[in-house]
Order: structure tokens, then C-alpha cells, then sequence
């Protein structure tokens, strides 16, 4: 009996994900998705940064957004991307879908609308950077500051078609 091609099982991944525009309406859950997500891969985030940043999530952060991209399984959300063009402003996945294809899948939408994306990721965060570079980025720069001068470098990415 023959296994299923790699790209045979991307393709049935990928159907598994229904992907919409998420609306203001759906800021609250992808907030509370954000912190548990957040929560299980950002273990180098000070306790104080992590409520700061948390409370403006579905405040601030989302509704300043040009496209927050929502992944839904059986219409519950399993992750979020957003994005203002080709920039990739956050990516989050419920925990327990980590490896499952829905950052991929969300990832090829964006890539799809926009072309070419490009992205920052927290330099601590190394379960996050081996997946961006297992979808095609490459590492293009550092900061030794995040965008709000907080004491996280990011690496900057580019997807290399």
C-alpha cells in the first residue's frame, strides 16, 4: 500500500482549515487565543510586559491591523494571522494545534493576497523561528529591541520565493 504524497497531506491539511476575515466581533476569542498561546512559546516575557501587551490585544492591536485572518476547525478558531500588506504583524496558533498546519496553512493565504512576506520574530522564541524557516523565510536583519523598546531582540525575516 503506498503513503500519501507530502503534498497529497498538505492539501488535506489545509482543507481542514476554513480561513475568513476575522471582524471585531471575534477580538475577544483571538485575544484570550493570543495569551494561551503566547503563554506556551514566550516563556521570556517579563510577567508585567505579558499584561501590558495582553490587555490591548483585542483593543489596540487587532483593530490596528489592515487584516486579521481567522482559521477556524468546525467553527471554532484554531489561529490568526495578522498583516498590513506583506508585513506579517503576528501569527498565533492555539497550543494544542502546535504542528498541525494551521500557521502553514494561514502563512499561504497571506502569501497568496500579498506575494512576498516579510516579518519580525522574538530572537528567544526558536520553536517560532524553525517554523518560519521550515515555510521559506530567511533571517535579513536583528534589533536588539522590540517595536515598543522593550528588551527583546527580534530577528527580521523574508520570504524567499
Amino acid at each position: 500500500m503506498s503513503t500519501p504524497s507530502r503534498a497529497a497531506a498538505s492539501v488535506a491539511a489545509e482543507a481542514r482549515w476554513f480561513i475568513r476575515r476575522a471582524c471585531a466581533g471575534d477580538f475577544p476569542a483571538l485575544a484570550g487565543l493570543w495569551r494561551r498561546s503566547v503563554e506556551a512559546t514566550h516563556d521570556f516575557l517579563l510577567p508585567g510586559d505579558l499584561e501590558r501587551i495582553g490587555a490591548e490585544v483585542a483593543t489596540v492591536y487587532l483593530p490596528g491591523l489592515g487584516e486579521v485572518w481567522l482559521a477556524e476547525e468546525g467553527g471554532r478558531p484554531a489561529g490568526f494571522l495578522g498583516c498590513d500588506g506583506p508585513h506579517v504583524e503576528m501569527l498565533f496558533v492555539k497550543p494544542e494545534l502546535f504542528g498541525r498546519g494551521v500557521g502553514g496553512a494561514l502563512l499561504r493565504h497571506a502569501r497568496n493576497r500579498h506575494g512576498a512576506l516579510r516579518l519580525e520574530v522574538n530572537e528567544q522564541n526558536a520553536r517560532a523561528l524553525a517554523f518560519y524557516q521550515r515555510q521559506g523565510f530567511v533571517i535579513t536583519g536583528r534589533s536588539a529591541l522590540d517595536s515598543a523598546g522593550r528588551p527583546y531582540p527580534l530577528l527580521h525575516l523574508a520570504w524567499r520565493a
